[in-house]
């Protein structure tokens, strides 16, 4: 079963399919939101030339089809989550900066922790105790 969600980012619609086990992206839209190019499908054409064919790497994304505004379904460039990272590091775009200073940080924060796993223990520490309900806020529900 394919399923198809439309998501929000920056008053910008993001075409994404679960696909495979995993969520795919419309390449397309995520470089209209963080280019604010005109003409996306153009300046995704010129970032797929220069940063995978001229340097013959294999492609990081494929062609699913999704809705299109005109209510039709067509073949759309998608990636998954960990290659639309690799493609966001591609845009040259001010909007495209944060990503990239992000993805920098979380992959120094990686090595830091591969040279000192107590780091990687600490940071899972720090995970969970977010995520756990604080037992201060647990409630006696008699059970």
């Amino acid at each position: 079963m394919t399923v198809h969600k439309m998501i929000v980012f920056e008053g910008k619609k993001i075409r994404r399919v679960w696909h495979n086990e995993e969520w795919y992206f419309s390449v397309v839209d995520i470089v209209e939101v963080l280019s604010n190019s005109p003409t996306p499908r153009q300046y995704w054409g010129k970032i797929k030339q220069r940063e995978f064919v001229e340097l013959e790497l294999s492609p990081i994304w494929v062609q699913l089809k999704l809705l299109s505004s005109d209510g039709k379904k067509y073949a759309t460039d998608c990636a998954n989550t960990r290659n639309m990272f690799r493609i966001i590091q591609s845009i040259p775009s001010p909007k495209a900066e944060p990503f990239k200073q992000w993805l920098a940080q979380v992959g120094y924060e990686r090595v830091q922790e591969i040279e000192n796993p107590e780091l990687a223990q600490q940071r899972m520490k720090e995970i969970y105790e977010r995520k756990v309900i604080p037992k201060t806020e647990l409630s006696f529900t008699g059970r």
